[in-house]
């Protein structure tokens, strides 16, 4: 089998007028992730995604990385993710370029394992068919209020665990947690994203409340450039682990994570880190550390997938993100729509990710080739000033 073309396609879905959410960027108005697609000599079709600027992705995945992958054997993995790293390492290393060659890395998997005719996490060891897997919403309301409602919502639809946006000030944090907990009980999961918005005497202030709350982890209460903050902040948690790396890249970085002890959870994501193989190395220095893993999803149902397999093929794995903000590029993009059964999803039992795209909703929401991204604010990417409108800073 030899690569015969390799695609980059942008998918963009914007909130009807009202929709969207507010968050510490202001207020996301839009979606958006990268579609990639490995087409081979044969039948076989390799699905990937990326989440980084879309049209830097294009530009990195067709314009160079392809016309040096085409004709290969798409079964050496680490052959050609060691090619891409090393023909974009003098502008990469972190950020877009690792991500896109992620997205070409997780469509090779599949199609490994549409070859073998076994589902990713069996090829990779499978050490449970089904995985523990949490709703991911709970953002910034108006009325805390909202957030009940929200939360009845996330159990009504079989998650035992979630996670809710804090860092906002602290009557609002305070309250918020209150009011998500008493909703959920102290039997279900509660995490914390701290939007990395806290001055490390505010949220040391706010550690009482967490433990009160018992809550299982929190998640970059202060920026990625910070972390002596994290180190500082760390023996005051009184068992509360602290978690990061969605906004970290490779394995280099995530070295830096664990080295340097900032952590007790990290958090790759397929689709920013640099695809499934990287995950596994960062899984693996993980288990060498003593640390877990917990997958960040945040883009499309493709890369959800691919954090799934991982996580399946983990010892030290805890649970998966599930993006829960009406996000149809998580909710729609594919033919078979994932059930959360008492807090878990059952692993896809069809070769390779086991999955395949609803091609109406890609149609719907692909942006022609060519159409650079439109002005919006993207929740993780804002183009253009009048989207541009962050939180005021962290009060007290």
């Amino acid at each position: 089998m030899r690569i015969r073309d390799i695609t980059a396609t942008t998918l963009r879905f914007e909130y009807p007028e009202g929709g969207g959410f507010d968050y510490a960027g202001g207020r996301c108005t839009a979606r958006v992730s990268t579609l990639v697609r490995v087409f081979t000599d044969s039948d076989f079709v390799g699905l990937g995604s990326v989440y980084t600027h879309p049209d830097l992705a294009r530009t990195i995945i067709e314009d160079q990385l392809r016309p040096l992958l085409v004709g290969d054997d798409p079964a050496d993995i680490e052959r050609l993710w060691q090619r891409c790293y090393s023909l974009t390492r003098w502008y990469g290393r972190k950020g877009a370029a690792v991500s896109a060659i992620g997205g070409i890395d997780m469509a090779l998997w599949d199609l490994r394992g549409k070859a073998a005719g076994l589902p990713v996490y069996q090829l990779l060891g499978a050490k449970r068919h089904r995985v523990p897997a949490y709703a991911s919403g709970l953002l910034w309301k108006r009325d805390v209020a909202e957030l009940r409602d929200e939360a009845r919502g996330h159990l009504a639809r079989g998650f035992l665990g979630m996670k809710m946006r804090l860092g906002r000030n602290y009557a609002y944090d305070s309250a918020a947690l209150r009011v998500v907990r008493e909703t959920i009980g102290m039997e279900n999961r509660l995490l914390i994203e701290g939007n990395a918005r806290y001055p490390l005497d505010q949220v040391r202030r706010l550690v009482p409340e967490f433990l009160a709350a018992k809550i299982f982890w929190l998640e970059e209460p202060f920026l990625p450039e910070c972390p002596d903050l994290f180190r500082e902040l760390r023996p005051h948690l009184g068992g509360i682990s602290l978690a990061a790396g969605e906004n970290e890249f490779g394995l280099q970085g995530f070295r830096e994570l664990m080295d340097g002890q900032v952590v007790d959870i990290v958090q790759p994501d397929a689709c920013r880190c640099g695809g499934i193989t990287e995950s596994l190395r960062i899984a693996a220095l993980a288990a060498d550390h003593g640390l877990r893993v917990a997958p960040h999803t945040w883009s499309d149902a493709v890369a959800l997938t691919a954090n799934m397999h991982v996580l399946a093929s983990l010892s030290h794995g805890v649970t998966v993100e599930v993006d829960q903000t009406g996000n149809p590029l998580i909710e729609a993009l594919l033919s078979t729509k994932w059930q959360i059964d008492a807090g878990e999803i059952a692993m896809p039992q069809a070769p390779g990710l086991g999955i395949s795209l609803d091609e109406d909703a890609v149609e719907r929401y692909s942006v022609p080739k060519g159409v650079p991204i439109a002005d919006g604010n993207y929740s993780d990417m804002v183009f253009g000033p009048h989207f541009y409108a962050p939180a005021p800073p962290y009060e007290a």
